[in-house]
């Protein structure tokens, strides 16, 4: 299978210099101050109006991406309400809304995502967060711990599935029930993309997910987790296809790639990172835990795996390394990701207009005389 790339909507507001910028997993990495007051529009960052994002992903759009993920948090603009608009200033473009089981009915989310399909021309894709983190949690009224939410997740997806095929869906677990359910089907059933790293994470993805993603971590723990999930995906009778979370900095030369990412680390205070890294470490997530253990707080030593900094993370949670390196560099670990499995890459960088372009001039061509990158795709109506 070739290669498919994806962007990323950054709806926290888009910055030449601050890495913590596009957070979207719980308060790990937040710019969020110690009054719980917000930075957001501190004068240093684009603000996500719809102006701006309609720029990123047209531009990401007409360079060859298949689409593009957008974030959920409370800092961050709503991803249901962005991408519906943003999907009328592009034609092709797919959306990986983020869907947050728990906080809305799984009729009513089955039910918008049925319509966004209608009015899209089948362009949404949902990715589903969990969430790692009981502070973000209650920010939402939400009390559960986490392997209940996780419990809780796969009824609601196996609400929403069934919901999908059309016809009455009555259901009773420990955490959702519905009865006599019904909604219009949607024309193209939307594809499920899950993350986690927990054993409870794992049973979920292999139930439901049509794609596991995973975090940057170095190819040899990608390949192991990816063994994991597979396995597990089998004892269920299912296949899923996997992807992988990285920011790029690609320039013409390797010298330019890393020149750029000491700037951007030379624009961080160890302040910051310290407060950064104690919000990351209450983090319940497993895979935050992995990415905060290949850099374990320090700023020298930080290329983890060829071409592969984990410098990111010093102050943003979630997804915390970045493929660095020239154009053709990049291109091969990219391929190194393929060979053990990886078929989906989403990818951002800082800002995310300018650094489309740097990847869909620069790498995407080298992917595409490889013949790794999937064709464009036709948008179904």
């Amino acid at each position: 299978m070739p290669v498919t790339l994806h962007w990323f909507l950054p709806t926290n507001g888009d910055s030449r210099s601050d890495l913590s910028l596009g957070n979207a997993v719980g308060s790990a990495g937040s710019r969020v101050d110690t009054t719980g007051t917000s930075n957001r529009g501190n004068g240093s960052e684009r603000a996500p109006s719809i102006e701006y994002l309609a720029q990123v992903a047209q531009a990401a759009e007409s360079l060859g991406f298949d689409g593009a993920l957008t974030p959920t948090s409370s800092w961050c603009e709503d991803a249901w309400l962005t991408t519906a608009a943003l999907a009328q200033r592009t034609s092709t473009f797919r959306y990986l809304v983020a869907v947050r089981p728990g906080m809305t009915r799984p009729t009513y989310a089955a039910h918008m995502a049925a319509t966004f399909q209608r009015i899209t021309g089948n362009r949404l894709l949902l990715n589903v967060v969990v969430g790692g983190d009981d502070k973000e949690q209650r920010r939402y009224g939400d009390a559960l711990g986490k392997d209940d939410r996780y419990a809780r997740a796969g009824e609601v997806l196996h609400i929403m599935k069934a919901l999908w095929t059309g016809g009455s869906v009555t259901f009773k677990g420990e955490h959702q029930w519905v009865e006599d359910a019904q909604i219009e089907a949607p024309p193209v059933v939307p594809e499920i993309y899950f993350g986690g790293s927990s054993p409870a994470a794992l049973d979920v993805a292999a139930k439901y997910a049509d794609v596991y993603l995973t975090w940057g971590e170095p190819p040899a723990a990608v390949e192991e987790k990816i063994a994991r999930v597979r396995a597990a995906a089998a004892e269920e009778g299912r296949e899923l296809r996997f992807g992988i979370r990285l920011h790029a900095i690609a320039r013409d030369t390797a010298d330019d790639a890393w020149n750029e990412a000491d700037r951007l680390l030379s624009g961080l205070d160890q302040e910051q990172i310290e407060a950064a890294q104690l919000i990351q470490a209450a983090s319940q997530s497993e895979g935050q835990r992995r990415m905060q253990a290949l850099h374990g707080g320090r700023t020298d030593d930080l290329v983890v795996s060829p071409n592969l900094w984990a410098g990111v993370g010093l102050v943003r949670g979630g997804a915390g390394t970045a493929l660095v390196g020239s154009h053709a560099e990049i291109a091969d670990r990219i391929a190194e990701y393929h060979e053990i499995g990886i078929d989906e890459f989403i990818l951002s960088g800082y800002p995310h207009l300018e650094e489309a372009y740097r990847f869909g001039e620069g790498v995407t061509p080298v992917l595409r005389e490889r013949g790794l990158l999937a064709e464009p795709r036709a948008v179904v109506r």
